[in-house]
């Protein structure tokens, strides 16, 4: 976890939003760092639930985000936490559906991700870069308190709060991302059925120092397929 992240929630975190409210995390297993121990620490949280795909530190239920308010049901939480994850989910749209369904109405919403200009990094897939105005885009319905970008390395930042009585709806299929692996903004659908698409992937994910991280046979074997 970049340093932008934490000094961002350092900034813009109060004990009041958190003493004695429910917290979710979603992508909350620890990589490189986590906000979670600070908020557990000095905003006195009742509960706080992480939730990812992989089992590991801060990882309390292996859970699909597209899967939580299954799981928790509507108006849930007072507060939902997203560092760094957004990036890597195909379903943008059906996980940016979930987080607004899960949170309470006076709820708040943190998220972190990713700019165009930040390298791929599949861990274990990575498929978007949002800038500032699709967030603000995409969370129109809401008040937002707080967006910024990274000074870091690119990325966006936001705070924002659902209102008691949304006014409208935004419809985000009229939002297209920048895609990764394509170089343009895009369709999840595109990415899903194009195999060109899946080879640009690869071809990128096997030139970058990410690789090295891969057993020689399984690179070998990659490098084969797809670097043709």
């Amino acid at each position: 976890m970049h340093t932008s992240v934490l000094n961002f929630f350092i900034d813009n975190i109060d004990r009041s939003e958190f003493e004695g409210k429910r917290v979710l995390e979603i992508g909350s297993r620890f990589v490189n760092g986590s906000v979670r121990p600070i908020i557990e620490k000095f905003m006195a949280p009742k509960e706080y639930v992480g939730v990812d795909i992989e089992a590991g530190k801060n990882v309390d239920l292996i859970l699909p985000v597209e899967e939580i308010v299954k799981r928790f049901g509507h108006d849930s939480f007072d507060v939902v936490i997203s560092t760094e994850m957004l990036e890597h989910v195909l379903n943008w749209r059906v996980v940016i559906d979930n987080i607004k369904s899960v949170v309470k109405p006076g709820g708040l919403v943190y998220i972190t991700t990713r700019s165009m200009g930040f390298s791929l990094h599949s861990f274990p897939y990575d498929y978007w870069r949002y800038e500032l105005q699709d967030l603000e885009r995409i969370f129109g319905d809401y008040h937002i308190i707080s967006i910024l970008k990274d000074q870091e390395f690119p990325g966006v930042f936001l705070k924002t709060k659902k209102p008691q009585s949304p006014k409208k709806t935004i419809d985000l299929n009229n939002i297209r991302l920048y895609a990764i692996i394509t170089g343009e903004r895009t369709d999840e659908n595109l990415i899903l059925n194009n195999s060109l698409s899946v080879r640009k992937c690869m071809q990128r994910f096997l030139t970058s120092k990410v690789k090295y991280f891969l057993p020689y046979i399984l690179m070998y074997s990659l490098e084969k397929r797809f670097m043709k």
